[in-house]
């Protein structure tokens, strides 16, 4: 099986689906179907969803169980917020604080702090 391919190939516009056909006994409906937000994410972005939602959005375990950093789980949620249409103006008081702990606990360089800030 196949992912639903949801962007044109060649112009990168969103595809429609126009077919749909039962493998038993070969009905086939012809309309234009929707399809779920969650069909335009990537296998990877898929997955990062998933190990989120098993560490029930806590970033620290989604870090240990990814082996990645924290900018990189924040870089990908952001990343998928933005696929999904989510991106939400926050208050970033706290991101910054977030960000200022980790430079000073050496877990991130300078230049990574100043590159999150600019994000925010």
């Amino acid at each position: 099986m196949h992912k639903v391919i949801t962007k044109c190939p060649v112009c990168t516009k969103e595809m429609k689906i126009m077919k749909l056909k039962c493998n038993h006994c070969n009905t086939i409906i012809e309309n234009e179907f929707s399809i779920s937000k969650f069909d335009k994410l990537s296998k990877e972005q898929l997955n990062f969803v998933e190990v989120f939602l098993v560490c029930r959005g806590n970033i620290k375990d989604v870090e240990k169980q990814l082996g990645i950093s924290y900018p990189t789980v924040r870089g990908k949620l952001d990343e998928i917020n933005n696929e999904l249409g989510l991106a939400i103006k926050k208050d970033t008081t706290k991101e910054k604080e977030r960000i200022m702990e980790m430079l000073e606990n050496k877990e991130i360089s300078s230049e990574e702090a100043v590159n999150l800030l600019k994000k925010l």
